[in-house]
């Protein structure tokens, strides 16, 4: 058999003797107490990056561009993936988690410039590619002069994030009581913090963090953003 594949049977191995015991209480129902939004990116380990070992904890979703929403006959929606435990579990925080250096807001930066061709991509990239870009064109359009490509991608990485919490919140699909949080995951040390931080930049449409620190002082430190617009 592949050696990938029996690398990471022999490493399941560890997990499923150390988490056996682990899924009593969720063996027949869950109850996360949130729903994360995650770039699919294999720097971004969802469940380590919120130091979760809870079977039932946290109802992780990953796609390309930590993206809210899908294109349907019936117009954009929020996705599935996010919309099920909102509304069959109970949960009622909903985190979305853009990450610093991500590749899908590059790309769609990229397409944006005629930096990249797009159309170059397999259809599958295409299409994610292409639920981004109207959602970034107007941060483009806001980026200052004089930022570099990694600068730029840092910003509106942030600027995702800030779409995706509003799609949530102006979503009627979404429970008027959930809580949504934007935050971005940095293994780059852009925010000047330990690689690995998570950074809050962004809860239920305030983006001031001065605003949030006073709100949430236990918590200040985490809260910061790299661009206001």
């Amino acid at each position: 058999m592949n050696r990938t594949v029996v690398a990471l049977l022999r490493d399941n191995a560890g997990h499923a003797r150390e988490f056996a015991s682990r899924f009593d209480d969720v063996q027949n129902g869950q109850h996360p107490e949130a729903v994360t939004v995650c770039c699919s990116d294999s720097r971004v380990l969802q469940d380590h990056v919120f130091g979760n070992e809870t079977p039932g904890r946290l109802f992780t979703c990953g796609n390309i561009g930590n993206r809210v929403i899908q294109r349907t006959a019936a117009g954009e929606v929020v996705s599935g993936d996010v919309l099920y435990p909102l509304e069959h579990t109970g949960t009622r925080t909903a985190v979305v988690v853009g990450h610093t250096g991500c590749g899908a807001v590059t790309a769609t930066y990229g397409a944006l410039t005629d930096d990249l061709d797009v159309g170059s991509e397999p259809p599958g990239i295409e299409h994610c590619v292409g639920l981004l870009g109207p959602q970034l064109e107007p941060g483009v359009a806001l980026l200052p002069d004089g930022v570099d490509a990694g600068e730029a991608v840092n910003r509106l990485v942030e600027y995702n994030v800030d779409r995706q919490v509003e799609a949530l919140l102006d979503s009627d699909d979404v429970p008027d009581d959930t809580d949504v949080v934007g935050v971005v995951y940095d293994f780059q040390d852009v925010y000047g913090g330990e690689r690995g931080e998570v950074h809050v930049i962004n809860v239920d449409g305030e983006r001031d963090p001065e605003t949030l620190r006073a709100a949430s002082p236990e918590v200040a430190d985490r809260i910061d953003r790299i661009w206001t617009y």
